[in-house]
């Protein structure tokens, strides 16, 4: 009895012992089970999320590829937006050219080209300006009576200020009394005062004048130097004087910015420029060196005569098409034919003894001092 009743708590025991152990194991596998679940959705998040990830980069992609498309599909259906174009001026008739035919045929600076004009089409339009001009005025030259380079010199500092004709009427009895720079710069100062007294500020152009004369007769052996850096060393010389000088009386290239060229070329806008030396080197640079001193003559005369400070004549202008400043002055034909100045209007010119080529023109000499 006592084995048997041993025997069944042994294998009681042993019964519990074992199910303790399937229920420990049935735990654990529960366990590994329950991680490996965990795992999995751990695993299948990470994915999911790499995917959602991945999915969000496509959309964005998707969203800027479609944002590119519109943005060309605009471009390209939508018109270009223009500039406003510049204002076009008024062109005058080709008849108003025609007129004025039948009265009478420093530094380096870059030029500005006015309203977006390329430097090509300035170029182009400067020069073409230029020839039209040369048509007009072939016997274009200057108009400052001189023999020599002494009296050009002369009669070019004297020409500040005033008009070549009043320089014209009044250099005649100055040269008769001293025709030499070293009977001027010997004169006494009151008796020259007296002659140049028509020219306006005469005490100041009178110490000039007898000044340049000492200069040349004492650093120049009584000769007008033929090159620039000596020529701006003389008393009341200054660029444009030697420019002058140069030009016309030993054949050397050279622009001379007077009041009128430096308004007719800002009106054609061939440069902003203020400066007279500015204007001079911007001015250089659309033409050939060759080309400056008849250059002068053609935009000095065509001042003169036709495109004048106050009332241009821009209906009696030859160049009228090609002038971005059409339309300031009178652009009746008529009208503008009575505002020409000089041989144009059939009026004298500026030099009593003016050369050949310009009476066969059918220009008229200026009168003397006192006449008429």
């Amino acid at each position: 009895m006592k084995k048997s009743s041993a025997s069944k708590e042994t294998a009681a025991s042993r019964k519990a012992v074992a199910g303790k152990k399937t229920a420990a194991a049935k735990t654990s596998e529960k366990e590994a089970a329950a991680k490996e679940a965990a795992a999995k959705k751990a695993a299948a998040g990470r994915t999911v999320a790499k995917e959602t990830a991945a999915g969000r980069t496509v959309a964005k992609e998707t969203a800027a590829g479609r944002t590119v498309a519109k943005k060309a599909a605009v471009k390209k259906a939508a018109p270009l937006k223009r500039q406003a174009p510049a204002k076009k001026p008024a062109v005058a008739p080709k008849k108003a050219a025609a007129a004025v035919k039948g009265v009478a045929p420093a530094k380096t600076v870059a030029p500005t080209s006015p309203r977006g004009e390329s430097r090509t089409a300035l170029v182009r339009r400067a020069r073409r300006i230029d020839r039209e001009l040369a048509e007009v005025y072939p016997y274009a030259h200057p108009e400052l009576d001189f023999e020599n380079p002494f009296q050009l010199v002369v009669a070019t500092v004297l020409s500040a200020q005033t008009t070549d004709l009043r320089v014209n009427q009044t250099t005649p009895a100055l040269f008769a009394k001293y025709p030499t720079p070293e009977d001027l710069a010997a004169a006494a100062p009151e008796e020259v005062e007296e002659i140049l007294r028509p020219t306006g500020f005469f005490r100041a152009k009178t110490r000039s004048v007898i000044g340049l004369s000492k200069a040349l007769t004492e650093d120049f052996g009584g000769e007008v130097p033929g090159r620039l850096e000596d020529l701006v060393k003389l008393p009341g010389v200054g660029r444009k004087t030697a420019f002058v000088v140069l030009g016309n009386a030993f054949g050397r290239p050279g622009i001379t910015v007077d009041t009128h060229f430096q308004r007719l070329v800002r009106r054609w806008r061939w440069t902003e420029e203020t400066d007279p030396d500015k204007i001079e080197a911007a001015v250089g640079a659309l033409f050939p060196k060759s080309d400056w001193t008849d250059l002068s003559h053609h935009v000095i005369w065509h001042g003169r005569r036709i495109c004048h400070a106050r009332k241009p004549a821009c209906g009696a202008c030859p160049i009228a098409p090609l002038c971005p400043a059409y339309g300031e002055g009178e652009t009746d034909p008529e009208k503008a034919k009575k505002l020409l100045k000089y041989e144009k209007g059939g009026f004298p010119g500026q030099r009593l003894k003016p050369p050949r080529a310009y009476l066969d023109a059918g220009g008229k000499p200026a009168l003397p001092l006192g006449a008429g």
